[in-house]
């Protein structure tokens, strides 16, 4: 398949005359063309769905996960990692962004390193990715060398692959256990895929973390309960998150806090099971740190 064939280099018949537009009209077709986005990430649910569960297993038994990409798509990748660690208190190196060109790249275009799949096997390599970890290859094109080289070299290591690409046929596929395709069509720029392929493409990475996250338990309910409350404001919110969650007082939940060494969901258990802190770390423990699973937990069951 050449460049003329890919589907993200198409020209969109609907914006053919775009610059003769007046401002209203041109704002008007994008938010057009970026209502069609949402649909299409929804008929990739069952891959996303799955795609989670591999990222998941791989978590749990101690991996950790890598986006790789080019341009666009690695900015992306690195924005969504570096949201996980002050959103759901995760260590920074358990999602972690890697782009062609590295941190320099991030402002400035570094496009002509994306042509070399070696270098993309390099970076992975010298982040100490491990057949233990899950990579995850963004692609609009779905055939960009530098991600094809680091997700051939991912999959000979061991690791869980999953590639993100906006066309098919896509060569990435060839190296991924799952492929998500979000064919979103012909963008309003002829090629400039920053557009809806990027929006479709920040819409799926905001599910797989999140949702990892959640299955992970960081969330219970809809709250983020794995919260450090390391300043004022912090502090303020864990409390705010037990009264809300177990309908104490601030007084109280600033004792349960307390007595908890600051651990949110320690100080849930404690305040919605009647236990101390110990028995509350011991049934987070045995239900691998989710807080629903640890309160409908049978006393038996907690080891002591």
């Amino acid at each position: 398949m050449t460049l003329d064939d890919l589907l993200t280099e198409q020209r969109n018949p609907a914006t053919m005359n775009v610059d003769g537009l007046s401002t209203l009209e041109i704002v008007t077709l994008i938010n057009a063309e970026d209502a069609k986005v949402a649909e299409v990430v929804r008929g990739e649910l069952p891959n996303i769905a799955r795609a989670v569960d591999l990222i998941v297993e791989r978590l749990r038994a101690g991996g950790r996960l890598f986006y790789v990409g080019t341009g666009t798509s690695g900015r992306l990748g690195v924005l969504d990692a570096s949201e996980i660690p002050p959103t759901f208190n995760a260590p920074p190196t358990l999602v972690q962004g890697i782009i062609a060109g590295g941190v320099p790249a991030l402002t400035r275009s570094s496009e002509g390193l994306e042509d070399h799949p070696e270098f993309g096997a390099r970076d992975l390599l010298d982040r100490g990715v491990t057949g233990a970890d899950v990579v995850v290859g963004l692609a609009s094109s779905g055939r960009t060398p530098y991600v094809l080289g680091a997700l051939a070299k991912a999959r000979e290591i061991g690791c869980a692959t999953i590639g993100i690409v906006c066309t098919r046929p896509a060569a990435l596929a060839e190296h991924a256990d799952v492929l998500i395709t979000l064919l979103v069509g012909p963008e309003v720029v002829t090629g400039s895929t920053r557009m809806k392929a990027g929006t479709a493409q920040k819409m799926v990475l905001n599910m797989l973390s999140t949702t990892a996250m959640i299955k992970l338990g960081k969330v219970y309910g809809n709250l983020m309960v794995d919260l450090r409350p390391s300043n004022s404001k912090l502090r303020a919110r864990a409390r705010r998150i037990i009264r809300t969650l177990a309908g104490v007082s601030d007084e109280e939940a600033a004792r349960l806090l307390a007595a908890s060494g600051d651990e949110v969901k320690v100080a849930l258990v404690m305040a919605l099971r009647g236990v101390d802190a110990a028995e509350a770390r011991q049934r987070l423990q045995a239900a691998g740190g989710l807080v629903r699973q640890a309160l409908e937990m049978d006393e038996g069951k907690v080891d002591k």
